[in-house]
């Protein structure tokens, strides 16, 4: 861990250490130390461009979620030290909502839900991130229609011409990080699947993904087969027919004492032109920031191994924003 603090012990122990020292040990003034001054952050529903942005918003999250807690579940990575490192980090979030802010009055409500983020970092500070939080099972646990809670959004933030805009290519900021993660085999057979899925050859599902996969979705959805995730695919791809799908990077590891895992981010651009996940075909302009973690492996090895186990994550009320913008209805 060559220009890392020696307290770490490698790289996922840096990315699972400082998000509890910034979080749960309430070291929000370490932002100072462990992310870089220019940092670029987007999530699907903004981009914060400066260090000053990410403490800000930190400080309005515990705010709002006191109690809030990041279960680091995994670390999938890829890079060197002296050339940089990317970790894409899927986490547990469970918090209270004991605070007003951007979802609504205080409500008490206890929340559990995902987030996926993929941080590059160099001589000890990060520098580069995407991050995607599910906030379909955020809103819905709060009570709120998905559509409703991104009318209602835009309309707190200052209407259609002054709310925060949503990711697109045309707001996006270029960071340092220009890498495209490895060659690692695992990761190129995910792409592969997301591929062929995305291309239409919805029976990759049934070739690549175990009977008796676990597969997780936006909304806090989990479900277990080749149903579920033939009906989440289908019906993502569905609303966005003619979208260009592109994969931004990928990583595949082989790590001891766990099963070999992937983590693609993709991003899906396009029209809101087909009946699916997202209702009535608008024609609206759409940018789907996507990120997908999958553990592979066979309980049987003369079967070969499928995917066992799949997280995806992009962001519902995201999406929903950038077609009422467009559409007017708000």
């Amino acid at each position: 861990m060559k220009g890392f603090d020696p307290k770490f012990r490698d790289f996922p122990d840096y990315i699972l250490g400082i998000t509890e020292e910034i979080w749960e040990g309430r070291g929000i003034h370490t932002l100072h130390d462990y992310y870089a001054p220019d940092i670029i952050v987007r999530s699907p529903g903004s981009v914060v461009v400066g260090n000053d942005g990410v403490i800000a918003a930190t400080m309005a999250t515990l705010a709002e979620f006191p109690d809030r807690k990041l279960l680091g579940e995994d670390v999938i990575w890829c890079g060197t030290p002296e050339a940089g490192m990317l970790s894409s980090h899927r986490i547990v979030s469970t918090a209270t909502h004991l605070g007003d802010g951007v979802y609504g009055r205080a409500t008490g409500t206890k929340l559990c839900y995902r987030i996926l983020a993929d941080c590059h970092a160099r001589a000890n500070r990060i520098d580069d991130e995407w991050l995607i939080r599910d906030q379909g099972a955020i809103v819905r646990q709060l009570g709120w229609d998905v559509v409703d809670y991104a009318r209602d959004l835009i309309d707190r933030e200052g209407g259609p011409e002054a709310c925060v805009r949503p990711l697109t290519p045309d707001i996006d900021r270029p960071g340092p990080y220009r890498g495209n993660g490895n060659d690692d085999e695992w990761g190129l057979r995910h792409v592969d699947l997301l591929a062929r899925i995305m291309n239409a050859d919805m029976a990759a599902i049934g070739a690549e993904y175990d009977r008796a996969a676990t597969v997780n979705y936006p909304g806090g959805h989990t479900g277990h087969g080749h149903g579920p995730a033939d009906r989440f695919w289908m019906g993502l791809r569905a609303a966005f027919p003619s979208a260009t799908f592109t994969v931004h990077h990928r990583i595949g590891r082989q790590d001891p004492t766990l099963p070999p895992r992937s983590a693609v981010r993709w991003s899906l651009d396009g029209r809101h032109d087909g009946w699916g996940a997202f209702g009535r075909p608008t024609g609206a302009r759409v940018h789907v920031l996507g990120i997908s973690h999958a553990e592979w492996g066979a309980v049987s090895p003369g079967r070969g191994a499928r995917l066992r186990r799949e997280w995806t994550l992009y962001d519902e009320t995201a999406i929903w924003k950038q077609i009422l913008l467009q559409t007017g209805e708000v």
